[in-house]
Formats: structure tokens, C-alpha cells, sequence
């Protein structure tokens, strides 16, 4: 179920710039930015502008644009983080802490620990890192472009390097505030 943008939905507030994130990617469709308890460093959540619940509430012309950026996250994080590949998922109600649909990108390496579904999340050791490891991705995001879709409909996702957004800079609210817990959860 689709509903109207909140200021009670964490990610509605991270989107208005109300709450602090570090951001790596914003433009006119969505917003990536890291997860304040990560799997691994590089664990990044896509985040659409409007908010919706679930995929499924995502109108079917929103769902390519979305997964454009979520396809140059993933080489970024890729790329930026050294990782010999990514998992890239979505809750869909079931264990969604943030009720706004949201896409977790996340590096992975073989024998990294992970095993299942039951994974330990983390915290990054502190801010600085945290505003490190954003810098990375934003700045390999910047020198990334993808294939135009094949049947030249779609946005474009080349505007985008022009846009990654320095606007929240990083503090020590990015690492302690009321959205720690349900961005890093769901």
C-alpha cells in the first residue's frame, strides 16, 4: 500500500534533508545512502523519492528508473569497495523496519561470514569512516555510466554524477540518530 510522504517515515525524513545520512547518490528519482549498521562496509540502502511501502506499490514506470540506480550503486560499491560481487535485496513488509521501500546493496566476498539470513550486523568505528567510505562510493559512482535501456525509453542516469549530493554532511548524528536503529534493521 502506497502512502503519502510522512514526517514520520524515517527515509521521507532523510529525503528532506531533516535528518542527517551520508549521502552517495541524489538525484530527481532517488536517493542511495549508506546503512547506519551495515553487514560490511559499502552497505548501501536505494531509497525511491516517493514514498512507497513496497515494490509492488512502485508504479510499473518507476520501477526501471529505480533499478537504473540500483544497478550503478551495486558496480559502485562493487568497484569502490573491493568486493568480488554484492547482494542486492528488498524486505517487502516482513522484516521492513523503514515502512518506505527501500533496496539494500550490500559488497560480499567469498568466506566473508555470511551464511543464511542471519547476519550480524555492525557499525562503522566511527563517523570518519563512515564519511570515508561514502567519498569512496560517491566518487566511483561519478565515473560510472551505464547502457542506455534498449528501447530507448528510461531516464537518464548520466545527469546523476552532476548531482551526488554533499548536502548532508556527515556529523555524529549520522551515527546516532532516531534513524539508527529502523535503517539498519530493515
Amino acid at each position: 500500500m502506497s502512502a503519502a510522504k510522512s514526517d514520520q517515515c524515517v527515509f521521507c525524513e532523510i529525503l528532506a534533508g531533516r535528518l542527517p545520512a551520508h549521502v552517495v547518490l541524489d538525484d530527481e528519482v532517488a536517493m542511495a545512502f549508506l546503512d547506519v549498521r551495515p553487514l560490511f562496509p559499502g552497505h548501501t540502502l536505494v531509497v525511491p523519492r516517493e514514498h512507497h511501502v513496497t515494490l509492488t506499490d512502485l508504479p510499473v514506470e518507476q520501477v526501471a528508473p529505480l533499478f537504473e540506480r540500483v544497478q550503478r550503486v551495486t558496480r559502485a560499491v562493487e568497484d569502490a569497495m573491493e568486493a568480488t560481487g554484492s547482494f542486492v535485496a528488498m524486505n517487502n513488509i516482513v522484516s521492513q523496519s523503514v515502512p518506505h521501500l527501500h533496496v539494500h546493496v550490500v559488497p560480499r566476498n567469498r568466506k566473508d561470514g555470511l551464511k543464511g539470513f542471519f547476519w550480524p550486523r555492525t557499525r562503522y568505528s566511527d563517523d570518519a569512516e563512515a564519511a570515508e567510505v561514502a567519498t569512496r562510493l560517491r566518487s566511483t559512482l561519478a565515473g560510472l555510466s551505464l547502457p542506455a535501456p534498449a528501447s530507448g525509453q528510461g531516464t537518464s542516469i548520466a545527469s546523476t554524477e552532476s548531482s551526488v549530493s554533499t548536502a548532508l554532511p556527515p556529523t555524529s548524528a549520522s551515527t546516532s540518530s532516531p534513524s539508527q536503529g529502523p535503517s539498519g534493521q530493515g
